[in-house]
């Protein structure tokens, strides 16, 4: 997955792409929300051989990196952000963005930074979260069935 992100074509987006920027960006969000949604469903229905504990963590990396690229695509405009540089500032600023930590020496200054960060906030708390609670039950279900499995043995 790193690979991945550092091998992506991004020097092809931003100021000089505006429009196809933003669409591989919501289209990008709107994919990963979608299959997390489904292996949120699929774990709340508890569909027999559903995969989430590979699916899910696998989904929130995607969406890492998604906001990533825009971080970096955005950073490509002057004064959208103050001390993102490079791919590598970019990933770090959103991880420390997704864990609520805020360090301060990546800012967003622009407005359209700003309200990427903040809808990398809410897609975190809607999206992420649930995926995490649906990941937490299955898991927990996981370990319930197999104690009851041990001890009828």
């Amino acid at each position: 997955m790193a690979a991945a992100y550092f091998l992506l074509p991004l020097d092809h987006l931003g100021p000089g792409r505006p429009v196809l920027s933003w669409l591989l960006f919501v289209l990008g969000l709107a994919f990963v929300a979608a299959l997390l949604l489904r292996q949120i469903r699929d774990v709340l229905i508890e569909r027999p051989h559903n995969r989430p504990g590979v699916a899910i963590p696998l989904l929130i990396l995607v969406s890492v990196h998604i906001f990533a690229s825009a971080y970096y695509t955005l950073a490509k405009q002057p004064g959208q952000f103050t001390g993102l540089r490079t791919r590598v500032d970019a990933l770090y600023f959103t991880v420390v963005t997704l864990a609520t930590v805020g360090y301060g020496d990546i800012t967003p200054r622009g407005q359209t930074a700003r309200v990427v960060t903040i809808l990398q906030i809410l897609y975190s708390f809607v999206f992420l979260t649930a995926a995490a609670t649906a990941l937490t039950q299955w898991l927990r279900g996981l370990v319930e069935r197999r104690l009851q499995r041990d001890t009828h043995e």
